[in-house]
This record gives C-alpha cells, sequence and structure tokens, in this order.
C-alpha cells in the first residue's frame, strides 16, 4: 500500500473545508496510508513588499523540507505545474506507487504559493487549473482527485 502524506501550509479553520476533507480522508484510507500535514504560515502584512514574500516564503520552505520523508517523489502544486487530467493522475499515481519510495508527498503551499527552492526541487509540479483558488480548496480539490484516481485505477463508475 502507497504512503502518501499532503503538507499543507496553512490551518483549515472553515468548518466546510474541514469536513470535505475529512470525508475524503474516510474515503482514501482504504487505497493508500494518507497524513495531512498541516504546517505554520509566515503571517504578512497587508501589502507585503516582494522581498518580505520571499523571506516568509523561504521560512515555510524550510519547514516544508523538514517534514519530507527520505526518498520521497515529492509533487508541488503550483500555478506554473502541467495540467493533468483524472486519468493522467491515476497513471501517474500507480507509477510512482511503484517506485522503491513508495511514498508520495503532494505540497500545497500558503496564500502566497511555494518559495521557488521547493518548486525547483520537486519531482514534478502540478497545477489544479489555470483559475485562482484559495489555498484551502486546494486541499479539498487534491484529496478529491486522489480519492478518483484510485476510483479509476479500480475502475469503478465514480468516474464518469
Amino acid at each position: 500500500m502507497v504512503n502518501i502524506t499532503v503538507l499543507c501550509v496553512g490551518k483549515l479553520k472553515e468548518t466546510f473545508f474541514l469536513d470535505a476533507c475529512a470525508e475524503y480522508v474516510k474515503r482514501l484510507q482504504r487505497y493508500c496510508k494518507l497524513s495531512v500535514v498541516e504546517l505554520k504560515e509566515e503571517r504578512l502584512p497587508d501589502a507585503p513588499s516582494p522581498a518580505e514574500i520571499d523571506a516568509a516564503l523561504a521560512r515555510e520552505a524550510e519547514r516544508i523540507r523538514a517534514k519530507l520523508p527520505p526518498s520521497a517523489s515529492v509533487v508541488v502544486l503550483c500555478i506554473e505545474g502541467r495540467l493533468r487530467s483524472s486519468e493522467e493522475l491515476s497513471g501517474l499515481i500507480q507509477t510512482w506507487s511503484h517506485n522503491s519510495a513508495k511514498h508520495l508527498v503532494f505540497v500545497i503551499g500558503g496564500s502566497f504559493g511555494l518559495h521557488a527552492s521547493i518548486k525547483n526541487s520537486a519531482w514534478a509540479q502540478l497545477s489544479m487549473s489555470p483559475m485562482t483558488f484559495p489555498h484551502h480548496l486546494a486541499r479539498v480539490m487534491l484529496l478529491e482527485q486522489l480519492y478518483r484516481a484510485f476510483q479509476i485505477t479500480e475502475g469503478s463508475k465514480y468516474h464518469k
């Protein structure tokens, strides 16, 4: 069984996001060993300078690196990432789950995204959409897509 970790910068507070995530975490338990890890998001002033943003992202990057399991395949969610269909993601998860590490880590940044060092060191970059979504919603979307990917592999009617 593949290990999947979802590293998220920022803590969910809204009940509707918490409920949706809990539902997909429950559904995913039969397909993988899943852990969702929340990391502290740096506080910034209302109108931060580019230097302040970069410094905050660098501090978040250090916390991300500290939580990465050894020899894991790291996938970052970012706007520059490649768009993939649900079927492609399902195939990739199957491929990744058969490598020697057998540990997939998906990283979701905070409201200002991820530091370039995290993006550049990732095994893959994934974009959910060219549209902009709140990073908390991205967590729900990722968990749903992971569940859908396992359903596609299983041949379930969940994915039509």
